[in-house]
């Protein structure tokens, strides 16, 4: 049996509802274990028991959330070298581009010698004035099911051994 981990954090929403997008896509394998966890949850242990990762985080300043980088802290000596090429995508729910934030991923994932399987996927919320930013989000159906789409990529190539 496979495992996919799905780590996340979400202040108003929106990177929670795309989390659990992909884990309903990851899930419709047959095969595959789907662990969906906040961010502040996860640690080194369940980045080691898995095969596959996807990261979802909004993005803040043009920064990926502060507690995806404290899970990010707690997890990245421990885990060195120990999951060299496994696969990862990344979710990133955002008010502009979320370049920043994507960024970030793929620095500690080159670190840990991850294998990028998708680009970042980036969900754009256009929220720009202080009360947009911090207002509950609402992701729409055809975002979803494009997170949808990602965890079940990640999932149907564990499943078939691809990653």
């Amino acid at each position: 049996m496979k495992t996919l981990l799905i780590v996340y954090h979400s202040m108003t929403g929106g990177t929670r509802q795309m989390a659990e997008a992909a884990a309903r896509g990851a899930r419709a394998e047959p095969g595959v274990t789907v662990r969906l966890l906040q961010a502040g949850a996860a640690g080194p242990e369940d980045v080691i028991a898995a095969d596959a990762y996807l990261f979802a985080t909004p993005e803040n300043l043009g920064s990926m959330a502060g507690l995806m980088k404290d899970f990010f802290d707690r997890c990245y000596y421990p885990v060195l070298d120990r999951v060299n090429a496994r696969a990862y995508a990344a979710l990133i729910c955002a008010g502009s581009d979320g370049q920043g934030a994507a960024r970030q991923i793929e620095r500690i994932a080159t670190g840990w010698r991850l294998r990028a399987v998708a680009p970042p996927l980036v969900v754009c919320t256009r929220a720009q004035t202080p009360e947009a930013i911090a207002a509950p989000k609402h992701i729409g159906a055809d975002d979803a099911m494009r997170c949808e789409e990602a965890g079940a990529l990640l999932s149907s190539g564990l499943a078939a051994g691809v990653f």
